[in-house]
């Protein structure tokens, strides 16, 4: 995952990103998953 994958569209339509934790959960349902936090800094 990088910074680009977390950029969204903000009110003056501007494709940003924001800092802050971040928490990622992966599986093949909701009982078997793995999960992983990163933070991501200005």
């Amino acid at each position: 995952m990088t910074e680009e994958d977390l950029k969204f569209y903000n009110e003056k339509l501007e494709f940003v990103t924001e800092p802050g934790e971040f928490e990622v959960y992966v599986g093949t349902n909701s009982r078997d998953v793995l999960t992983s936090k990163f933070e991501l800094q200005n």
